[in-house]
């Protein structure tokens, strides 16, 4: 348990120290993600590394359904800004592609070459890009600093074109970090140079939503306290605004597997994101 207050910011958003095996998981991921990936490639539904921008890692894969597609379904991975990319986390859709969904997984341009104000402009362009590719509603999730990108998407100044907003059915943050102050406080922002500007203008909790789009704030309840409470602070600040939002704490799940209901097109999380069971959208 966290005291408050912090006095140590790097151990309370130190996630690895904290989970049994956490170095095993990154190669299983990029094991499971290369595997989905030779299977839909194999099958024509994968369309691999379009360019959105002119940026080296401007890049998103395009996986679609068997038939026509329902809508678009957009993963934005986390990594605290500054790690990994698309190519790890292709598995995550299985879930969507299950109930007819295409699933657009974009890259971005990662911390200091860029700053977090920057990529939540280069993940806005690849929603747009994704949205002139697939028709119907489009569904938005992100898991930790993604959770961070994909409720900026829909709060403060506008990123996404009206005409791609309006088509926003719904969002869905995975351990989402929504407010940046706390992280200037640790060692990360020698690389993150998030400034106290840019903590307000990036922190969908300091943020009014731009439209009454459902949000479910999704969290595993085995997380580090900081990331539970993170989940809490969007609920609290966002319940009662136009914004339709709902909190989930899922038992057991930490930080490294709360993102595996996305696999399992019946799991809560998979359903929930996707607006199945009328709790979110």
């Amino acid at each position: 348990m966290t005291d408050y207050p912090i006095a140590d910011y790097d151990d309370a958003y130190a996630n690895g120290a904290y989970i049994d095996g956490a170095a095993d998981y990154p190669p299983r991921w990029a094991a499971q993600a290369q595997a989905f990936r030779d299977d839909l490639s194999a099958s024509g539904r994968a369309r691999l590394d379009l360019a959105y921008g002119s940026g080296p890692r401007n890049r998103l894969d395009l996986f679609l359904p068997e038939g026509e597609s329902k809508g678009l379904a957009v993963f934005v991975h986390g990594g605290y800004w500054k790690a990994f990319d698309k190519s790890v986390w292709s598995h995550l859709a299985a879930g969507p592609l299950a109930h007819g969904f295409a699933v657009a997984m974009p890259g971005y341009t990662l911390c200091p070459d860029n700053r977090i104000a920057g990529i939540g402009r280069e993940i806005a362009a690849a929603i747009g890009f994704a949205a002139g590719e697939v028709a119907g509603p489009i569904r938005l999730t992100g898991h930790s600093a993604g959770g961070q990108l994909v409720t900026r998407m829909i709060s403060g100044t506008a990123l996404l074109p009206d005409a791609v907003l309006n088509r926003v059915a719904g969002v869905t943050s995975i351990s989402g970090v929504h407010h940046l102050r706390p992280i200037m406080k640790t060692a990360m922002n020698d690389t993150l140079h998030i400034d106290a500007a840019e903590a307000v203008s990036e922190s969908p909790v300091l943020l009014a939503p731009l439209a009454p789009v459902p949000v479910m704030a999704w969290v595993g309840a085995a997380e580090r306290p900081e990331f539970v409470r993170q989940n809490r602070a969007l609920y609290e600040m966002w319940r009662g605004l136009a914004t339709p939002i709902s909190m989930q704490e899922e038992p057991g799940r930490h930080h490294f597997d709360v993102i595996d209901g996305l696999c399992d097109p019946e799991h809560p999380l998979c359903r929930a994101f996707l607006g199945l069971d009328g709790e979110h959208g």
